[in-house]
């Protein structure tokens, strides 16, 4: 037996409470792990809300993210006692997730730990921290330098946001934050944020075809109104990744930002891209972009708290990262 967050819908909506679950119950996989530490993301809130866009079948356990050791091996690569991490394909969507002290997942899904990141470090980062990860990977490939001028982070105080700033702070970028919560402005100076833009400022373009440039390239993380903002406010042959839907899953802009400047808008999918790439960032993450700072953005939680922590992302409440571990009470 173990314990997971089994979330069901009820006469009253969808609800989630920990339960003791039988190993016969874990789906088909080649490995199976026991999770010490996931992490909690918008999209385990969405899960855990009922929405069928994410999860199809109820009853679940949602969990995107996991980190911990392998207990079973039915493949060569991996053997009892290998420290791993999953984050992204199926997990916690429609297969049952990292929110439980074990899981079974077929080998493709299963990242081997680095030395110098602990299955701890690992949850810091989650699935939301290896998102602003590429997000930043692409933007270096398009030409963004620290020399060029300042990137801009929307969403700055959610979990993709947040390790954005510290991140592209890290590596010498001057980043301007945006965010709608004026009181976190001395938690994203902390993070590294040379300057916190307020929403209102961002939006008031939108509408407008072209505009005064002010950064050389956006990390965008909700979506919406504010990409279409910051399109026409990129330097030329700039960039825009976009990574998120809170704020809206359509933006209407011009052609003239793309045309007559040469703005990119980089899509950024944490889910789907192949192993080698998730585990590049993985490495990364332990050696030539770790982040000492990173667990002041992390606040950890016990199994009670979980569903404080869900509801909080759903209401828009998020600040920085939630790591569960699967030990604590």
């Amino acid at each position: 037996m173990f314990s997971a967050f089994r979330v069901e819908q009820t006469d009253t909506g969808f609800q989630g409470q920990w339960q003791s679950v039988e190993r016969t119950a874990l789906p088909e996989g080649d490995v199976e792990i026991e999770v010490q530490y996931s992490s909690v993301n918008y999209k385990d809130a969405l899960s855990y809300s009922g929405n069928r866009g994410v999860t199809r079948d109820y009853p679940h356990t949602p969990g995107i993210d996991a980190a911990g050791r392998v207990v079973n091996s039915e493949v060569d690569e991996f053997s009892a006692g290998d420290e791993v991490v999953v984050f992204g394909y199926d997990l916690g969507m429609n297969t049952d997730g990292g929110f439980a002290q074990r899981i079974r997942v077929p080998a493709s899904w299963v990242l081997r730990l680095p030395p110098g990141l602990s299955c701890a470090d690992a949850m810091a980062w989650g699935t939301a921290g290896f998102t602003a990860a590429l997000s930043v990977m692409k933007l270096e490939r398009n030409g963004i330098a620290p020399s060029n001028g300042p990137v801009v982070v929307t969403g700055a105080t959610g979990g993709v946001g947040s390790v954005a700033v510290a991140l592209l702070a890290r590596l010498g970028y001057s980043v301007a934050a945006v965010s709608g919560k004026a009181e976190q402005s001395d938690f994203l100076s902390r993070l590294g944020a040379t300057s916190v833009v307020s929403r209102d400022d961002i939006l008031a373009v939108k509408g407008k075809a072209m505009a005064r440039t002010q950064y050389q390239a956006a990390v965008d993380t909700v979506g919406g109104d504010l990409v279409a903002a910051l399109v026409p406010q990129i330097h030329p042959e700039g960039a825009v990744t976009t990574c998120g839907m809170i704020a809206g899953t359509h933006f209407d802009v011009s052609v003239f930002p793309f045309i007559l400047r040469g703005v990119s808008v980089l899509g950024v999918d944490s889910v789907e891209i192949p192993r080698a790439l998730k585990q590049a960032v993985l490495d990364k993450a332990a050696s030539d972009w770790s982040l000492p700072l990173l667990n002041e953005l992390v606040t950890d939680i016990g199994r009670s708290e979980l569903s404080k922590v869900l509801d909080a992302l759903l209401q828009g409440q998020g600040v920085g990262r939630y790591r569960l571990d699967l030990s604590r009470d």
